[in-house]
């Protein structure tokens, strides 16, 4: 694994909504509850090989038999990291892969504590193969600049 440094993470924005409660608690039988997660990355880069790594995380639950909003849950958190590669696509693996798989388990506690807090059964997210999913978006953008274009 190549060599970088977290210099600082942090949590830059969370948003938690439950605009349902408190009807959802009075509910005899509310049925089953969907979760939608997705996962972004977003990258900018610094003065002195220093980048900014937030990884993005919305989850949304909502009740299978009605739709209804369940609570969503939008939240930011970045990694600070100083890192020398000149490579580019070792520095673009490492700044998609290996950073946000050390950055996950704090918004996984996260998303945790807040589902706990917020008066629901705590939601638990299962751990994310980042590397996977870097294989997943270059897959689905060559097959994407593969299709030709309408005329």
């Amino acid at each position: 694994m190549p060599k970088f440094n977290i210099i600082s993470q942090f949590l830059k924005d969370i948003s938690f909504e439950s605009p349902n409660v408190p009807e959802l608690f009075f509910k005899q039988d509310s049925g089953q509850a969907k979760i939608e997660i997705n996962l972004d990355i977003n990258i900018k880069g610094a003065e002195n090989n220093l980048f900014m790594v937030d990884l993005i995380t919305k989850v949304h639950s909502k009740l299978d038999a009605d739709n209804k909003t369940i609570f969503m849950i939008d939240a930011t958190y970045t990694g600070m990291v100083q890192y020398e590669e000149k490579d580019e696509e070792v520095k673009k693996k490492t700044l998609l892969i290996d950073v946000p798989t050390l950055l996950f388990p704090s918004v996984r506690a996260l998303v945790t504590r807040l589902t706990a807090e917020s008066g629901f059964p705590a939601f638990v997210m299962q751990p994310v193969d980042f590397a996977d999913l870097y294989e997943q978006r270059q897959n689905a953008a060559k097959q994407a600049s593969q299709k030709p274009a309408n005329q």
